[in-house]
């Protein structure tokens, strides 16, 4: 048995890849999904995983501290950011980088994701000179809870989040990716876990992830092989 963990962003992406890869070599692989940030503390803290699907910075962190095999990390998927209002709500104009600044400011509260596509976020409305104002108006969905219920429970009347984690949520409307300009671009890395006795499985699992076969499953979650 493979056993993984992964954030949310690539949860169902990779319930259908195992279930295609056990298909396939007959190994039944298991991926758990919980927020980023508890993966890699759950890596840290010496849980018993033979793969971990995350960041692609935090993989090299955790390469970097041990946890993972040297050499190991493989891209998998590049993920951009969706802007998402609750089903039946106007749509703000968001087609560039002006308009879509101007519907920030005028949004009432803004939903925002503790991954990596929140913290950029930030960053650009840093930038943008506008965090200060936002700043009362932000809405944090707390560690794998999905920016898109707030939305659909009317706590955040924008939500900014990976577009694979607001794609087959109700509740919602998805209105469109940001602005190419200013797109939030997330690279989902896999790297072996340092205690798997699994390493050659692990090797022929990675081939599968990052290959042509699992392109398909990949833009089905509004994904791009990376």
């Amino acid at each position: 048995m493979i056993r993984g963990i992964s954030s949310m962003a690539t949860r169902q992406l990779l319930e259908q890849l195992a279930r295609d890869y056990q298909s396939r070599s007959g190994i039944e692989t298991t991926f758990e999904s919980v927020g980023g940030v508890e993966a890699a503390k759950r890596v840290r803290a010496g849980e018993t995983f033979d793969l971990a699907v995350l960041a692609s910075d935090v993989i090299d962190g955790l390469i970097a501290e041990g946890h993972l095999l040297a050499g190991s990390r493989t891209d998998l998927v590049r993920s951009g950011i969706a802007i998402a209002v609750r089903a039946g709500m106007p749509h703000p104009a968001i087609g560039s980088e002006e308009a879509l600044r101007a519907s920030v400011l005028a949004a009432d509260s803004i939903g925002y994701s503790t991954g990596p596509s929140g913290t950029a976020l930030m960053q650009l409305f840093e930038r943008w000179g506008i965090a200060g104002d936002l700043q009362s108006r932000l809405v944090q969905a707390r560690p794998g809870f999905p920016v898109g219920q707030l939305v659909a429970q009317g706590q955040a009347q924008l939500g900014f989040q990976q577009l694979s984690e607001l794609i087959n949520l109700p509740g919602i409307e998805i209105i469109g990716p940001m602005p190419e300009a200013i797109q939030i671009i997330t690279t989902f890395s896999a790297g072996i876990c340092a205690a798997s006795t699994q390493a050659d499985a692990l090797h022929a699992l990675l081939a599968f992830l990052a290959g042509p076969d699992s392109t398909r499953a990949k833009q089905r979650q509004g994904m791009e092989p990376a």
